[in-house]
């Protein structure tokens, strides 16, 4: 299967041909096609057998892109504007010099004491349950050792649908099963969610804010139904992501506390820049022990250089998510705007992204890098909800928004005076 020599979605023989043909006890076919499923890389579907997954766990959704030719506009990556992130020079050398003055050692705490303190302020005024907290390496690093330390492989996991596509690597990778959950602009479905706990789901994650791709953000009825959910299945992990923190100014309506295993988690990847590499977690004190426990046998900390340039940020009031929040915004309303006025509804009520459901992804991206646009395919997002493509607005001017916009009008019209919508 590494090398290619089976197709996705092809048939494997069944174990005890297969043992047969091989010369070994049935067994030990059956512990490898476990080990394959427990992995992502085959699934079985009872009487019908085992097949190779079309969506492998070694198949990473960022290669489902396309090459950006010279004089093509990249709106499909994702990143943030580089004018609203802050100047990081100021903030280093505070860090360096307080290192150079006083360095850490083995053996220290693994938090920066002031980073701690603000970041549990940040908390608490939002509501957030009192728990200990631990930094990691980015929200995905964050959500890959919080599953880690409480799932085994073969445990299902709620993951929202069309959702992040990282997330939708991660889970498979560590042998852990997706159960699709749908989302529009107020989070995650309730009912969905419903079913997939009792589907025996051991896990679910919801992004609050600025949800990827579609811009959803969880509103205060939606939380109500989620935490009645959640609060019949209180053995389940919750783990929430707020990236949007910083970015986005709907207030954030946190699930944290109904289940007994919980995670939230904030990183400074849109705020301040993806290289910072640095997110904030909090959660019930078994995880956050568990995760500093496994985090000590491998990286040991977070380099509290960077924690403390971003203690100095965070004092020095570096990011505004109010301005970062209504330039997104005034982007991605007028995006949204431009193509309901062109018969093409759309999706974006939070972050910087927003979605374009389509009949023909492939048909669509192609049209669009040929009339000088280049979107993220929405498969790259997708499990079993519908097409789409995500135009991302960071990388939008004022004066982009109307070209845009009839790019994607025309790219979605199969013949003249026929429209989607």
């Amino acid at each position: 299967m590494g090398d290619g020599g089976l197709e996705p979605g092809q048939l494997l023989p069944p174990m005890r041909e297969l043992a047969t043909h091989l010369g070994v006890n049935p067994n030990t076919v059956a512990a490898a096609y476990r080990t394959l499923r427990e992995r992502g890389v085959i699934e079985t579907a009872g009487r019908r057998g085992s097949r190779v997954r079309s969506k492998p766990a070694t198949t990473a959704r960022e290669l489902m892109r396309v090459d950006v030719p010279p004089g093509v506009r990249d709106v499909a990556k994702g990143n943030p504007d580089t004018a609203l992130l802050p100047a990081l020079t100021a903030a280093f050398t505070a860090a360096a010099e307080r290192s150079d003055a006083q360095p850490v050692l083995y053996g220290e705490s693994a938090i920066d004491p002031e980073l701690e303190r603000a970041a549990r302020a940040a908390f608490d005024a939002d509501g957030i349950p009192a728990g200990p907290l631990a930094v990691t390496s980015g929200s995905l690093d964050a959500i890959e050792r919080v599953l880690a330390v409480h799932l085994k492989p073969g445990d299902a996991v709620a993951v929202e649908d069309p959702g992040w596509g990282s997330l939708l690597d991660l889970v498979p990778a560590l042998g852990l099963r997706i159960v699709p959950v749908g989302v529009d602009d107020e989070g995650p479905l309730p009912a969905d969610v419903e079913r997939a706990l009792e589907a025996g789901a051991r896990a679910v994650v919801v992004t609050d804010r600025a949800q990827n791709p579609l811009g959803a953000a969880v509103t205060a009825a939606r939380a109500r139904a989620l935490r009645d959910v959640l609060a019949v299945h209180r053995d389940v992990l919750l783990i929430e992501d707020d990236h949007g923190h910083g970015i986005v100014d709907l207030p954030l309506r946190p699930l944290a506390g109904v289940t007994r295993s919980w995670a939230l988690i904030r990183s400074t990847a849109k705020a301040y820049g993806p290289d910072l590499r640095l997110a904030v977690l909090t959660g019930d004190p078994v995880t956050v022990d568990r995760l500093l426990g496994r985090q000590r046998l491998g990286p040991g900390w977070v380099s509290r250089i960077v924690q403390g340039a971003v203690v100095r940020l965070w004092a020095d009031g570096a990011v505004d998510a109010r301005v970062v929040a209504a330039s997104y915004g005034r982007r991605r309303d007028a995006l949204i705007a431009a193509l309901a006025e062109r018969g093409v509804p759309a999706q974006g009520r939070s972050g910087m992204n927003v979605w374009v459901p389509v009949p023909d992804e492939t048909g669509v991206v192609a049209r669009l890098l040929h009339a000088g646009w280049a979107v993220a395919p929405g498969a790259r997002f997708r499990l079993e909800s519908p097409p789409g493509v995500r135009i991302t607005v960071a990388a939008l001017s004022d004066e982009d928004i109307v070209p845009v916009a009839d790019a994607v009008a025309a790219a979605l019209e199969p013949a003249p005076g026929r429209r989607y919508g």
